[in-house]
């Protein structure tokens, strides 16, 4: 298995590259965008993949590689996409309505344009399938809890598996001997303890709203805050938008992006600079609690747009953890930005390595297809 075609379908976008599994290369790579203006549907768009393969030579995938962001409680490993599976991908569309909708809308367009090749499903979800009951339940009503499935489930598990691989590649040392807390940074964001290569526990939950503070996301919050607001009249709809489109680093100073708010803060903004302290004190705060999860932790990775980029939040963040034997090595951390392999900013006498490693969700679903296929 040489070459396989990884898609990520949105509501009007299709995302596509074709992988080499065992290398990672993009052999090619193009994003479909305005569908259902520009372009009619995505049965259009995957036509217009299927002759950009055609017309780059030796570009035939051998399988497609879906990433679908909700498997619930079905799936705990990729799939090979049935009917079955299909039909529950569509089950779990009420725990991720903007999502899971557009991938199986992706999935049965691809399986019109390529009917002959292998389709599996990759969900963002079953990373975080080991997390223990302890660490998934919520403390409501039981009976209520299960009839809806109201439980943590956690995502970006392909980024936090990936890169929690390479960095114990980079370390050269055995996966299953190391505690890991895994930051996954951009826009959206999540922490993830994961120990011996398994994930214990994960910042956000049933949706991506909980967790870390995130571009346009509150991430934690006051539970009683959106009953707050719906005994002001707020609809449920209102609550929902308010707290994943207007929350989060815009919500608090303007700027949905952190570089934005950097540029603010220091300009003189006190909002910026505030909205970004939050971003990274609650970071600090989920670092340590994950070290408690985890009896201690060996390795912190940073990873993602932010976590691979920006070098303030990074120091900000490891700032306070000294008590963990979290030590920068300020110069090191400031001279790393955009890296294209790991790089180790921890100074020589911290006892927890802290890496920046980039990820490549692409080339991890394509890992993963490759695998279930053969």
């Amino acid at each position: 298995m040489s070459q396989i075609l990884v898609v990520n379908a949105g509501s009007s976008s299709l995302k596509y590259a074709l992988v080499d599994p065992e290398s990672g290369t993009h052999l090619l790579s193009g994003i479909i965008e305005r569908i259902g203006l520009d372009v009619p549907d995505h049965a259009t768009a995957f036509r217009m993949v299927s002759q950009a393969l055609s017309e780059a030579e030796g570009m035939t995938p051998e399988a497609v590689g879906h990433r679908v962001v909700h498997g619930g409680e079905q799936f705990s490993a990729p799939a090979l996409i049935t009917a079955d599976v299909m039909s529950a991908i569509e089950e779990n569309t009420p725990l991720a309505p903007l999502h899971n909708p557009p991938a199986l809308v992706g999935i049965r367009a691809a399986m019109a344009e390529f009917p002959d090749v292998p389709q599996v499903a990759v969900f963002d979800t079953a990373f975080h399938s080991t997390i223990p009951p302890v660490g998934s339940t919520y403390a409501i009503g039981r009976e209520v809890a299960r009839e809806n499935r109201l439980r943590r489930y956690g995502f970006h598990g392909t980024s936090h598996q990936y890169v929690s691989v390479r960095a114990a590649d980079f370390l050269n040392r055995p996966l299953a001997e190391l505690r890991i807390i895994t930051l996954h940074l951009g826009n959206g964001a999540s922490a993830c303890a994961i120990d011996a290569g398994r994930s214990v526990d994960t910042s956000m939950g049933v949706t991506p709203l909980e967790g870390l503070v995130m571009g346009s996301r509150s991430g934690d919050l006051d539970p009683a805050i959106p009953v707050i607001l719906g005994r002001l009249g707020w609809t449920a709809d209102e609550i929902d938008s308010f707290l994943n489109k207007s929350s989060g680093l815009l919500g608090m100073c303007g700027a949905s992006d952190l570089r934005e708010a950097h540029r603010l803060a220091e300009a003189g903004d006190a909002d910026a600079d505030m909205a970004r302290r939050v971003a990274a004190r609650r970071i600090a705060k989920y670092v340590g609690a994950y070290a408690s999860v985890l009896d201690g932790v060996d390795v912190i990775v940073f990873t993602a747009g932010i976590g691979e980029h920006d070098t303030w939040m990074r120091e900000e963040a490891c700032r306070t953890l000294g008590y963990l034997g979290v030590k920068l090595d300020s110069d090191v951390n400031l001279a790393t930005s955009g890296p294209v392999s790991a790089v180790d900013i921890s100074a020589s006498d911290s006892t927890v390595r802290v890496l920046v490693v980039p990820t490549d969700e692409e080339h991890a679903i394509a890992e993963q297809t490759a695998e279930l296929v053969n």
